[in-house]
Order: structure tokens, then sequence, then C-alpha cells
């Protein structure tokens, strides 16, 4: 049988090797043959926009293997929606789909196969999302409480004294020397004089 292998890291820095060599040994194992290694590195497994799983697809399209091996379920994919697909569109192509470290192979058409790939897809996706929520809410306890060195996150805000920059103006300071004198940039001088003035 001829298999491909697919893997994927989500950041530029981390390394596919463990999961390829994973993936060879399993093939090597059963005297199958690897037609080639597709590798995205850099890429989430929320989106299907990653350069190796579309040449993947296509050369599944193509009939150019007969089986596709995966370390795990959400390296292929981190939504049921996208596995589920996925899968249903190989088995129309007569190929198989197999996560190595999990058991999958949807070759045992059976129920509890099927239910399995559909709960740890879910699982995948449940865990995409939770990592999300604490993502966001370290951003928000950050911008409240600053971050570890004390400092607030983002840009520092500046207070700025309308009235004073009104005041320069109307003795006659160009907006240069308004800036000079208060320590501003000239476009914050110039958007406090296109508002309205201070009373």
């Amino acid at each position: 049988m001829t298999v491909a292998l697919y893997a994927r890291v989500s950041t530029a820095d981390q390394r596919c090797e463990m999961q390829l060599a994973e993936l060879n040994r399993y093939a090597d194992a059963r005297g199958w043959t690897v037609y080639k290694e597709y590798v995205d590195k850099g890429y989430s497994g929320k989106t299907k926009e990653r350069p190796a799983l579309k040449r993947c697809l296509a050369d599944a399209k193509a009939h150019r293997f007969d089986c596709i091996l995966v370390w795990k379920l959400d390296r292929w994919g981190r939504t049921v929606a996208q596995l589920s697909q996925d899968i249903h569109d190989f088995d129309s192509m007569g190929i198989r789909f197999i996560a190595v470290e999990q058991g999958i192979d949807s070759d045992q058409a059976n129920a509890m196969s099927r239910f399995m790939v559909n709960i740890l897809s879910a699982f995948a996706e449940l865990e995409r999302e939770m990592i999300n929520e604490r993502v966001v809410a370290g951003v928000r306890y950050a911008q409240k409480h600053g971050t570890k060195s004390g400092k607030p996150i983002g840009r520092p805000r500046v207070a700025h004294d309308r009235p004073e920059v009104w005041a320069l103006r109307d003795a006659g300071k160009s907006i240069r020397e308004i800036a000079a004198t208060l320590e501003m940039s000239h476009g914050t001088v110039q958007r406090i004089l296109a508002a309205q003035p201070v009373a």
C-alpha cells in the first residue's frame, strides 16, 4: 500500500520530526511505501488554508496514494466539521485515513470507529476554543492589572491640556511652537486644534 504522511505544527519554531518519525515507523512496520511527506509549519489546525494540506488533498483526488497517516486527528484539523467531511471524502475516493497515536482507522467501517472520530475531533475543537479563551482572558487581565513588569499593556495614555493648546494658539504661536512648548507631537496639536475649542 502507498501512503501519504501529513504532519503539522502551529508555530514556525516547532518541529515535525517526532511526528514524521512515528509515521515512518508505522508504515515501515507494515511494509507500506511512503509516497510523500506533507508538512505544514506555523499553521493553525482550524484553517484549511495550509499549503501542504492543499497539496495532500489534491494528490488524494488524483489517487496518488491509498492511505493518509497522521500522528493525531488534531494534526489534520481541529474542527469536527472539517474532519468529518474530509474522512467522508476520502471514503468516497477509496482512501483510508489513519490517526496512528489514537488507533483510528477509517478502514474499520463500523459505528464505533465513526463515533471515536467524532468524539476525538470534538475534543480537539474544544481544546482550541479553551486555548483562545485563556488567551483573551490573559489579555483582559493584563489590560486591567498591567503586566508582570508592572507596566500597563499597550501605549500609555497621555493627558493633554486642551485649553493651554488653544491659549497658545490664540497668542499667535505656531503648531510647531505649541508642540515644543507642551512636549506634544505635531499631530496631537493638530487634532486638538481641529476640534472645537474648550470654553
